[in-house]
């Protein structure tokens, strides 16, 4: 049982997933999650230098980034096989941040966010997550896929450029000025790291038996990632050739060969004010991201479903820490956590282990790293921005409604053009503006026709669907529709499934415009939801109970009376 607050507000327990994993733990168990931590650390290396590059940050940042708040989100998530990290989701939001408060702002707005991340599992509101309609996150998706990809081809192409800015268009622009700086080789790197990125996988379907040396050989090669051979080829060319490309020695210097000490950012309450908008949006897509990333592994994996509101408080203790070393935001991560399940991860010790992986190669092979170009990570941020958007629901568009397209289209050409939260923020009220117009034309206000016995006088007219406050104008347009000589109008509200107070206020008026004119007003077929409504705001005392009736017949019997 959670905690329980005066007011009756139960809050969620803090009580990570390790916990309950490490209950039936075995040796077994812990050789597969040994294996598949290393797996995932080797997987990791790269991506985690590669989203700080283009996050207008140090590589190390996202090593840093990766080891401390992959472990702690491992450790105290609520997810059995999630890796958390460096997201290329947050590569856009991250250089936005950095680009327009500096780097030290961006610190304090991942604290923040994470804090906020915190309260939102401590209070249950990890649920609220998933009523995020799905064509807002595959538009949002998409439009960071774009983003991160155009970012990119300044190291691509070997460009010149000192500073991108983080608007796209302005991108686009500083692009086309300086192409005049091309440099071939760089592409070549980049592409090359591409196509072995994209062909790499190939080597798996290899014949099960290798029948001689070499295909034995070969079918161990193919065990490593693509992304590794990539960059090792690449980093190797690099430093035996000599070749003149921009590497993470020329731009960075290196990476330092210890972690950093801790550092408390420079809080000051100006400075907060003014995060509000970047520590809401990081919050809010860390939330989002860790979730859905959640929610694919346990598709993917026997493991028992993951506990929503526990992982959002991992994440967010993860994301109050790691600025503290230097780290920038994290959550969790579909492709390494893809890989982890695939790699036989029984529980949250295969992300510590990944975590762990990474520190050894950051403590022992650092100055390895010098000599890596950049345009082999751009290479492949390419592969990951293709992987990352969903382009095929983009040619399934004709199949849905107008409303789905202008939702999923305009959440994709606002995160482009203006940014993530914008996005969001007028997605979700487009989606709330359909959606009531969606349910305001299924609630119907319908003539039935009495049996011949019944009185001249009265007139039947059934409700269908749910009264609320999209639908009231059908109801304030009975009255004006009775046949001249009705004396009794009966509502038949069987198929009326549920009113709100603005519905309820149409009944209201509508009683008291037939009362003018000499009507009364009869109900039968009452659910549950409207009379209790009714009945606590006093309108069934004000028609009085013997125009409440059980069915139709009642009505009619009541009206003769």
């Amino acid at each position: 049982m959670g905690l329980r607050l005066p007011a009756g507000i139960e809050l969620a327990s803090f009580r990570p997933r390790l916990l309950d994993d490490w209950r039936q733990y075995n040796r077994q168990r812990f050789v597969q999650d040994i294996s598949a931590g290393l797996t995932v650390g080797v997987v990791a290396l790269p991506l985690a230098m590669a989203f700080a590059i283009a996050s207008g940050v140090k590589p190390e940042q996202g090593l840093i980034t990766a080891i401390i708040a992959g472990f702690l989100i491992s450790a105290l998530g609520g997810s059995s096989v999630q890796i958390g990290g460096p997201a290329g989701a947050f590569i856009v939001i991250v250089y936005g941040i950095v680009q327009r408060y500096g780097l030290g702002n961006l610190l304090i707005a991942t604290v923040l966010a994470g804090a906020l991340m915190f309260l939102m599992g401590l209070f249950k509101l990890g649920v609220l997550v998933r009523y995020i309609p799905v064509t807002i996150v595959i538009g949002f998706t998409n439009g960071i896929a774009v983003l991160i990809a155009v970012s990119q081809v300044k190291d691509l192409l070997g460009l010149k450029i000192e500073h991108l800015p983080a608007d796209f268009f302005s991108q686009i622009r500083t692009l086309a000025h300086h192409l005049d700086s091309f440099n071939p080789i760089a592409l070549c790197i980049g592409l090359g790291c591409l196509a072995i990125v994209i062909l790499w996988p190939k080597l798996y379907a290899l014949p099960a038996v290798a029948h001689s040396p070499a295909q034995r050989m070969l079918k161990a090669v193919a065990r490593l990632p693509g992304t590794i051979v990539a960059l090792g080829l690449a980093t190797a060319s690099t430093a035996l050739f000599g070749l003149s490309v921009e590497t993470i020695g020329s731009r960075f210097g290196g990476i330092p060969q210890t972690l950093p000490s801790p550092q408390w950012p420079a809080f000051s309450w100006d400075g907060i004010r003014q995060l509000f908008i970047p520590t809401l949006t990081i919050a809010m897509l860390g939330a989002i991201e860790s979730l859905l990333c959640a929610r694919v592994a346990d598709s993917l994996s026997d493991r028992p479903r993951h506990d929503p509101n526990q992982e959002l408080m991992g994440q967010g203790v993860a994301n109050m820490v790691v600025p503290f070393f230097g780290g920038i935001p994290a959550t969790g991560t579909i492709a390494r956590t893809v890989t982890n399940v695939r790699s036989g991860a029984t529980s949250p010790v295969a992300g510590m282990v990944h975590a762990l992986t990474l520190l050894a190669v950051v403590l022992v092979a650092a100055p390895l790293a010098s000599h890596v170009p950049l345009s082999a990570l751009a290479g492949i941020l390419l592969y990951v921005a293709w992987n990352m958007g969903e382009w095929h629901e983009f040619v399934r568009l004709r199949q849905f409604s107008m409303l789905y397209r202008v939702l999923l289209v305009g959440t994709f050409v606002l995160t482009v053009v203006f940014d993530l939260t914008v996005a969001v923020e007028v997605g979700l009220v487009m989606a709330c503006i359909f959606f009531i117009y969606r349910m305001s034309t299924l609630f119907r206000v319908e003539a039935v026709a009495l049996p011949a016995d019944a009185p001249g006088t009265v007139q039947l007219i059934t409700l269908y669907g749910s009264l609320f406050f999209g639908a009231v104008a059908k109801v304030e347009a009975i009255a004006q529709h009775l046949r001249p000589n009705t004396q009794v109008l009966v509502l038949d509200m069987q198929r009326l499934i549920s009113m709100d107070t603005t519905g309820l206020d149409a009944l209201q008026q509508l009683h008291r415009s037939l009362q003018r004119r000499g009507v009364r007003l009869v109900l039968c077929h009452l659910n549950e939801q409207p009379r209790g409504l009714m009945e606590r705001s006093g309108f069934a005392a004000e028609l009085g109970a013997h125009n409440i009736v059980p069915d139709v017949r009642a009505a009619l019997a009541t009206a003769a009376a």
